[in-house]
């Protein structure tokens, strides 16, 4: 599976309860925040959801 790097963009005021929730899941608590995740379906719809917020890269 590859790696990725997901960052956080924008905010979480007035965002969904669904929204807020996957960036939890994700571990990302803040904007310029930074982890690095195994690529998984899962992990794929996550980022899906918040596309909007998040920044991905491929390690």
């Amino acid at each position: 599976m590859a790696k990725v790097r997901i960052t956080q963009v924008k905010g979480l005021v007035h965002t969904l309860p669904e929204h807020k929730a996957n960036m939890a899941a994700l571990g990302l608590r803040g904007i310029g925040k930074t982890v690095e995740h195994e690529m998984t379906p899962s992990l794929a719809g996550k980022i899906a959801r918040v596309r909007h917020l998040i920044k991905v890269e491929e390690i």
